[in-house]
């Protein structure tokens, strides 16, 4: 008998909640730690009680200032258009989709090269309790004000078999979709060309992520992309294929509870980086070489070098990473709901 979702997403919050509390009170865990990025500062602060599990960001670049974004697993199918202050100004409802666990969503078009919203019911907390998961879109419409807007839903599968994940990135230049998954061995998916509404959409793996990936997006000018994690970034060039490719380094994020959504700025500039719970602030970190004529990493010494693992979470006085102990708790859980699935 499947375990309910709901049940292991508690269970896995209160377990990465319990870990990275326990961090935040060492030395060696600053609230905005050092690293490639400086600390970030407070854009806006969610405070809309409706809103309590943002696990998804996107920055608008049609409605200049607006940032979408959506709640986790068991909520409704709705996303929350946010203006400059973190307030509600309208509320998008996605008409005929589910919401089983929406975990992350990206801007893109549609075939007729028209703006749109899409958004990713991909997690899978059992890693493999649903023969497919699926992706939602709608079309961004030009006059901001709450509405329901027809999905258009695109079933999605794996080559090597279910996985649980929570990134999921649009190329602005080829319009080409990409899943991260999340957990240990993490990869990066490319979805076909088009994306078909009958049959299943095959995603095939062509890269590596960060373990614990829970977001990513690609920059406005497709020339490099970021992956998320708990406790920090990783930065990628973008190949002439459009495929992440390269790591340009480590970002380091302010702390946060459960870091679980990022989005570049409109202008490239920036990162916008949010956190599940109620009353969160969202923050805005400077985009490494942002400035720069083309990708690459900032000059660091050998030395520094060796610490491009902001991604991955900062060592204690033992030299035990705060991420390990996330990492195994996600893992005993994933093994529990295999064991009930199996009773």
């Amino acid at each position: 008998m499947a375990v309910r979702p709901a049940a292991p997403r508690a269970l896995l919050g209160g377990l990465a909640a319990l870990a990275l509390g326990a961090a935040a009170t060492v030395p060696w865990a600053p609230r905005a730690a050092a690293g490639t990025a400086s600390g970030g500062t407070t854009a806006f602060t969610i405070t809309d009680s409706r809103i309590t599990e943002s696990s998804g960001l996107a920055a608008s670049a049609l409605h200049p200032g607006i940032v979408y974004t959506h709640n986790d697993s068991g909520g409704v199918p709705k996303v929350y258009a946010l203006g400059p202050d973190g307030r509600v100004r309208a509320v998008l409802t996605f008409g005929g989709a589910g919401a089983r666990d929406w975990e992350a969503m990206a801007l893109g078009k549609d075939e007729q090269g028209r703006p749109a919203i899409y958004m990713g019911d991909i997690g899978d907390n059992l890693g493999g309790a649903w023969p497919y998961v699926t992706v939602y879109r709608i079309p961004e419409p030009a006059q901001l004000r709450s509405q329901t807007l027809h999905a258009t839903a695109f079933k999605i599968k794996y080559s090597d078999g279910p996985r649980n994940a929570e990134t999921l990135m649009i190329n602005p230049r080829t319009n080409r979709l990409y899943i991260a998954s999340k957990l240990f061995g993490g990869a990066v998916y490319e979805a076909p060309k088009r994306l078909r509404t009958s049959g299943y959409n095959v995603m095939h793996k062509i890269g590596k992520a960060p373990a614990i990936a829970t977001d990513g997006a690609f920059a406005p000018d497709g020339r490099t992309c970021v992956i998320r994690t708990y406790f920090g970034a990783r930065m990628y060039a973008v190949d002439a294929d459009g495929r992440p490719g390269k790591s340009l380094g480590s970002v380091s994020l302010p702390f946060q509870p459960q870091g679980e959504s990022i989005t570049y700025t409109p202008d490239g500039r920036y990162f916008l980086a949010g956190s599940e719970g109620a009353n969160q602030p969202v923050y805005k970190v400077p985009v490494p070489g942002a400035d720069e004529p083309s990708p690459s990493p900032t000059a660091t010494t050998k030395a520094e070098k060796k610490k491009d693992d902001a991604d991955q979470g900062h060592r204690d006085a033992g030299g035990v990473r705060t991420g390990l102990f996330v990492a195994l708790a996600i893992a005993a859980l994933v093994g529990y709901g295999l064991f009930r699935r199996r009773g």
